[in-house]
């Protein structure tokens, strides 16, 4: 009974508000089992009771939620190549701690994992021990989930081991994704591909990252890694891309990518209210392009233009080969929404076959911090509530 209770607590994490025979359908269990189970959580004061539904002519079912109150919280690490993001949340998804942000460039930071230690230290310790369910990772690079590494790093470092280092540090169970995989967790569950069982989320970041979902699951491929979406070789330019090699999409289409534009633009003399923040700090942050792209710089709106061409060139490949119902721009670079929708259509009308193209619904996210509802996603989905106690056990429990 215990494994089917975790199931309804993980079903009415991820949709709230569910009668009986809905939990019966999502999870594949009996009504009447579904009813037992759901009684013995609500005496254990784990799921409330929202009342019956509307009348639509019929007995009013009644449907049900988490507790929240009554269960812990999950403390949330997303990591980008040059911040991290912690905080904590509980199961309405109500963030219990402002995000601390730290600088932490990833792939040549060797201070980065003392950083994220000292930074979760100060979270934890803002809850008792016990009321700590768990701690969700997403982060970038080659992450094998089931053995919780991420291959980007050498077997040396102790972010190659990410989740084995924090859960033995903290003793509370981890678990670790990639952050493009996790957003499109997030989006399935919460965003606009809730309804849909075959959509892509492209994560425009620093990269441009790919969570498929494939028949209504994420596709991650043989060995774990499907979605390298930022290197396919689409890109005329002849920058050297991270991995090493040239012409690859990220090179032409990320958000480092339109900030190099703003800066090549501002040292060629074109004028852009970005001007004093670059001569003063020889950088521009993320937050500074889009407060220029807010004001309506033109430098900037041009940039973002830009990437947003060459990302509909790289979309217009993929609907090719998957022929999607919906893509999803999710990640940072939704926030220029405005922007990018109409160039990557464009884009898409010159590259992609009109009759496969006019089959995928082309959407900008609507969740904001959808790296930190991602992390918390993957830990929902893979952790183990103890039904009876409320401690945590070091169990992954598969259903």
């Amino acid at each position: 009974m215990d494994s089917l209770k975790l199931a309804i607590l993980r079903a009415l994490y991820f949709s709230p508000n569910q009668s009986i025979a809905e939990l019966s359908d999502w999870i594949g269990k009996s009504i009447p089992l579904i009813t037992k189970a759901i009684n013995e959580l609500i005496d254990d004061e784990l799921v409330i009771s929202c009342g019956p539904r509307a009348s639509t002519g019929g007995r009013r079912a009644m449907h049900f939620m988490l507790n929240s109150d009554k269960h812990g919280c999950i403390v949330l690490i997303a990591m980008d190549q040059h911040a991290t993001n912690i905080t904590a949340v509980n199961l309405a998804n109500q963030q219990l701690l402002p995000p601390k942000k730290i600088t932490t460039h990833l792939w040549d930071d060797p201070n980065t994992y003392t950083k994220i230690i000292d930074s979760l230290t100060a979270v934890v310790s803002e809850f008792p021990k016990d009321k700590i369910l768990s701690i969700g990772i997403t982060m970038p690079g080659f992450v094998d989930s089931k053995k919780g590494i991420n291959n980007s790093f050498s077997p040396q470092s102790p972010l190659y081991k990410l989740r084995e280092n924090i859960q033995s540090h903290f003793e509370i169970p981890t678990y670790l994704e990639n952050d493009s995989a996790g957003i499109a967790i997030a989006e399935k569950n919460f965003g606009l591909i809730k309804d849909s069982n075959d959509a892509l989320v492209v994560n425009l970041n620093w990269g441009v990252g790919l969570g498929m979902i494939v028949d209504g699951k994420l596709f991650q491929g043989h060995s774990g890694f499907a979605g390298e979406f930022s290197h396919i070789p689409l890109a005329n330019e002849d920058k050297l891309c991270s991995c090493g090699k040239k012409g690859c999409l990220e090179v032409a289409a990320s958000l480092l990518c339109a900030i190099e534009y703003i800066v090549d633009a501002i040292q060629e003399g074109q004028p852009s209210s970005l001007e004093a923040t670059y001569h003063q700090h020889q950088n521009i942050s993320l937050e500074d392009v889009y407060e220029a792209y807010v004001r309506g710089d033109q430098v900037t709106i041009i940039a973002i233009r830009k990437i947003a061409y060459m990302l509909g060139k790289g979309i217009a490949t993929l609907i090719h080969i998957l022929n999607p119902e919906t893509i999803v721009i999710s990640g940072k670079g939704a926030m220029f929404g405005d922007v990018l929708l109409p160039q990557i259509q464009s884009s898409i009308q010159e590259y992609c076959i009109p009759r496969l193209a006019k089959c995928t619904t082309i959407q900008i996210s609507e969740i904001k911090d959808i790296q930190l509802l991602a992390s918390t996603c993957i830990a929902v989905q893979q952790m183990h509530w103890d039904i009876n106690t409320q401690n945590k056990q070091l169990t992954k429990v598969k259903l």
